[in-house]
């Protein structure tokens, strides 16, 4: 990774990253940034390959507590490709999860922690495996761990249709 006040190319998905203690944090659960600019001691941002897939972590908190919590595993748009639009994500990308609520974001966060002790990386899982995440939660179900037959089957089926 890089770190320079010049800006990336334009083909890259940037995501704002902020830093307030006990205020504002957003922050990059899993990733691999391609290209850092630090703005200031609370601001930096940080850039995505086209393709690649990301998890971004918001909360913000007032005197009486957490106001909000959010989480989005997005991939980062690839040229000329049609795309959602996010606060803090420029342009924007395909969203894959979107989950509200401490409750809800504190589980995908588990779901990412039990994928990495598995010994694979986030980034790598199935984009499937994150929308069917996505619903079951939204509909009040308990989504399934990410096992490694599934992410071997992921990969068995992304081989055959190169």
């Amino acid at each position: 990774m890089t770190s320079s006040l010049q800006s990336p190319r334009g083909d890259l998905t940037t995501v704002e990253l902020i830093w307030i203690e006990k205020r504002i944090e957003h922050r990059i659960r899993f990733g691999r940034a391609v290209h850092e600019t630090i703005i200031d001691k609370r601001r930096r941002v940080v850039a995505f390959a086209p393709g690649s897939v990301f998890a971004f972590v918001r909360w913000a908190a007032n005197d009486f507590g957490t106001v909000v919590s959010r989480i989005d595993i997005v991939r980062a748009v690839l040229p000329a490709e049609p795309y959602q639009t996010l606060p803090y994500i420029r342009p924007g990308g395909v969203i894959l999860l979107r989950i509200t609520g401490w409750d809800k974001v504190e589980r995908v966060l588990q779901l990412i922690d039990a994928i990495e002790a598995t010994g694979l990386d986030p980034v790598e899982a199935a984009p499937d495996y994150w929308r069917q995440t996505h619903n079951r939660l939204v509909a009040g179900g308990t989504p399934p761990a990410y096992s490694i037959e599934q992410h071997q089957g992921f990969l068995l089926r992304k081989r055959a249709s190169s």
